[in-house]
């Protein structure tokens, strides 16, 4: 009997599991590789290497599948996307994680959906500000300053002031971009218009990285096997290989199902910081992830639409 749609992929238990799987704990254990790299090679030229290699080969496949190329108004888009989520956005993250653990990282990028809410309340006009999500930004305002406040008493020392401020801006401007998305002309192919983006992200971040002079004494030979691997990881399997897993799942499961990498990855990143990377793990860790997550949770649930779930990774994890 046939069970499935014609035209349709059949979807496979181990496929769906491994897909889950790579978005979930590829993409959480990504941001300690990118702590594990900025010890060595500067930020912005760190996150230029992972995006121009992913979006070249992302670009190139889709070329060679005979994908047409981006028309001169997508390519605007892709660079004006590109700017706010590969320089505001990655190369913030990139920087931040010299002065911020791995796990507290991405529980203070976490808060996009709380951004995209507050951008979708403000700027698109299409979500109210209802009491629920009145009080889940509350809740998720209340657990970076849980995070970030000098005054609590809740043992370990608040993250760096500095690299605080850069996630929140880096996330801020991850909103933007996704509000933008859908009224920007992009290609059809979400791969191809990924492709396009990350390309055209590892050239600003190259042209980014020259401005604060990363290349000044620069000496690659010196870098480490473990920075090179961990620069590889970024590559493969986060960009290339979680990306492929993420468009596959989000035409087979529903996006409320696929959404759940949001409150997953956070957890997965401080786990492994933990165990992996010797980041401490106290009480003001513990606290603000659960009421940032809280927060995820419930603006999630609220705002379970196709649209609005897709748009929330567009391109890759961290």
């Amino acid at each position: 009997m046939e069970h499935h749609r014609r035209g349709v992929e059949p979807k496979s238990a181990w496929k769906t599991l491994l897909a889950f799987a790579i978005i979930y704990f590829v993409w959480g254990s990504t941001f300690l590789a990118i702590r594990i790299g900025v010890r060595e090679v500067p930020p912005f030229l760190f996150a230029a290497m992972r995006f121009a290699v992913a979006g070249l080969v992302l670009f190139g496949w889709m070329i060679a599948k005979g994908e047409r190329s981006p028309k001169g108004r997508e390519w605007l888009s892709a660079l004006l996307l590109a700017t706010l989520i590969f320089v505001f956005d990655y190369g913030l993250l990139f920087w931040a994680e010299q002065r911020v653990p791995s796990g507290i990282a991405a529980v203070m990028l976490a808060t996009i959906p709380a951004f995209m809410a507050l951008s979708e309340i403000v700027l698109l006009r299409t979500q109210r500000l209802t009491a629920r999500l009145a009080l889940a930004l509350v809740i998720g305002l209340g657990g970076v300053a849980v995070l970030v406040s000098r005054s609590l008493n809740l043992g370990g020392a608040p993250i760096d002031r500095a690299g605080s401020v850069a996630l929140i801006v880096a996330a801020m401007s991850w909103s933007i971009a996704s509000a933008l998305t859908r009224r920007l002309p992009l290609p059809e192919s979400k791969v191809m218009s990924s492709g396009a983006q990350m390309l055209a992200g590892g050239v600003l971040l190259t042209l980014a990285a020259a401005v604060r002079g990363e290349f000044r004494g620069l000496d690659l030979t010196t870098v480490s096997r473990g920075a090179w691997m961990a620069l590889l990881y970024l590559i493969v399997a986060g960009s290339i290989i979680g990306f492929t897993a993420y468009v596959w799942l989000i035409h087979h499961e529903s996006p409320t199902k696929v959404g759940t990498y949001a409150y997953v990855n956070p957890v997965v990143a401080v786990v492994v910081g933990y165990f992996l990377g010797g980041e401490a793990l106290g009480v003001r860790t513990i606290l603000g992830t659960l009421l940032v997550l809280t927060s995820v949770v419930v603006i999630t649930t609220t705002r379970a639409t196709k649209s609005t779930t897709e748009t929330r990774v567009k391109l890759v994890s961290k």
